[in-house]
């Protein structure tokens, strides 16, 4: 019998006896409907929950392991992610646009493969950054924090990242973070310093440094070095769970005190509340992963849970060689770099680096996404003109795109494949091979759609179509200086205009 999977693999299923127990699965090709389907008829959802995972090949870099792995789902059918989000005390980088994409396009590509993906992405608006630039504003830190987070979503919005399925605040979660805490101390892993706070005792936590492939004696070398000699810790790689209250800092009732949480026991309560025990990915920034991710692994495992089946992270960025940084003055905000180069040329340079790898931003790799975009939109434009409207993609396309993206989220490849099919688009029109033209659109349209980067329409203008309709008028009666006119006005206004069998188009330049 056979199945189709939208956006996924159709699969001949081979069963023994009356048909309850399935024998053999054998990958056809990709089917074009949304759901699993028989005859038309939608399945049961025990059914989807069933072939899913039989289809699930795909492979990431697990931290952890530190190799690349199949993902292996808690749930069939359903994929549950934790991305460490922003500290909202300034307006977003690029960096923080370059984690928050990572996710954006493992959601938008798992979905398209029709698995049931939430996605949790914190904000920490509770931190030594945070009370430290409301003290410089005179501003208190709920305001800021506010403030910081409405900017930083109004700006991933505009970058094209979807929102997260959650948004948590790590103030929302302070009681759940206590009870942690209190179950840390109870297991005999956690103690306290007066009028300092809680600490976690990682002598007491056996693997600590797995994430990293390090010791815990290789690291205590280089934490010593950080820690000054007053500190009170038993050891230099303790770190706080709760805090002890100072004057003029915001502060919550617990079992030690007044006082507020560490950093690192906040995206443990987020994650376990929102996700549950042994969620599938915890991911972030590479500078995430020790000591804060390892630290919260730390702080889960020994409070008796079981925490993320697997680990990713995503690369940093140079900036015209350079680590981006403010004391080099090479530092670029998300919303400077979209107003200087285009929120899609910006996520298309982005894509165009592997997510783990050492992203370099610079004005050639910025010319160059601007040259895609330019290319995509110019493969619209002919496509348009022409007169062809999308067909059904590919099977051979989609699948070289799903072998890409199987391989650890290789978006380098998978937009490899689009920039290969819109040649080819663009010569089947040449050899008016309309139906080949045809599939490339729809593969292309649908394709870009995964990875956020979808032609951008003309918005409706009536002075631009007015002036259009104008100077089609004079063409027709022959009067090429009126139209030559209405271009030369229309590109003043940054309007270029595209004649094509099928009519003028026009884009904004």
């Amino acid at each position: 019998m056979t199945y189709r999977l939208g956006g996924g693999r159709s699969i001949l299923l081979s069963y023994e006896g009356n048909g309850e127990r399935i024998l053999a699965v054998q990958v056809l090709d990709f089917g074009d409907q949304n759901s699993l389907s028989k005859s038309g008829e939608i399945l049961p959802t025990p059914t989807n929950a069933v072939l899913l995972p039989m289809l699930l090949i795909m492979r990431i870099h697990d931290t952890m392991r530190n190799q690349l792995v199949e993902l292996e789902l808690r749930e069939p059918g359903k994929v549950s992610i934790y991305a460490c989000g922003p500290t909202v005390y300034d307006v977003p980088h690029l960096g923080h646009a370059r984690t928050a994409l990572t996710y954006d396009i493992l959601k938008r590509y798992l979905e398209w493969q029709g698995y049931e993906t939430n996605l949790v992405s914190n904000i920490t608006d509770i931190d030594d950054k945070i009370i430290n630039r409301s003290a410089e504003e005179g501003v208190s830190e709920s305001e800021l924090a506010a403030t910081y987070t409405s900017i930083y979503i109004e700006q991933l919005r505009e970058f094209g990242v979807k929102d997260p399925d959650a948004r948590p605040h790590a103030t929302e979660y302070v009681d759940q973070m206590i009870k942690i805490i209190e179950k840390l101390v109870a297991n005999g892993v956690a103690y306290e310093i007066a009028e300092s706070g809680i600490y976690f005792d990682v002598s007491k936590f056996e693997t600590y440094g797995a994430l990293v492939q390090r010791t815990a004696d290789d690291l205590r070398e280089s934490a010593q070095a950080r820690i000054s000699s007053d500190e009170q810790k038993n050891d230099p790689l303790d770190f706080a769970l709760w805090k002890s209250a100072k004057p003029g800092e915001p502060t919550w009732e617990s079992p030690w005190g007044p006082g507020r949480p560490g950093w690192h026991i906040e995206c443990v309560a987020m994650s376990l509340d929102l996700l549950g025990d042994n969620f599938d990915i915890h991911g972030g920034g590479s500078d995430l992963t020790f000591p804060h991710h390892e630290n919260e692994r730390a702080e889960s495992e020994a409070a008796g849970h079981t925490f993320a089946r697997h680990w990713m992270h995503s690369g940093m960025l140079n900036v015209s060689g350079e680590k981006m940084s403010k004391s080099l003055g090479n530092f670029q905000t998300l919303g400077d770099a979209m107003s200087r180069y285009g929120a899609r040329p910006l996520r298309l340079a982005m894509l165009q680096a592997h997510y783990r790898s050492l992203m370099e931003l610079s004005d050639e790799t910025m010319a160059g996404a601007s040259g895609g975009i330019a290319r995509i939109d110019a493969f619209y434009r002919r496509m348009q003109g022409s007169g062809i409207t999308a067909g059904t993609a590919s099977k051979e396309i989609r699948d070289r795109f799903t072998q890409a993206m199987d391989t650890d989220l290789g978006t380098p490849d998978a937009l490899g494949v689009i920039f290969e099919t819109i040649t080819a688009g663009n010569s089947a029109i040449d050899n008016q091979e309309f139906t080949v033209a045809s599939s490339s659109l729809a593969a292309v349209t649908e394709l870009l759609e995964v990875l956020g980067l979808s032609q951008v329409e003309n918005s409706f203008d009536a002075e631009i179509d007015e002036l259009l309709s104008n100077r089609e008028k004079a063409r027709e009666e022959k009067n090429f200086a009126e139209a030559d006119r209405i271009r030369n006005e229309l590109q003043s206004k940054g309007i270029e205009i595209e004649d094509t069998p099928n009519g003028p188009l026009w884009r904004r330049i």
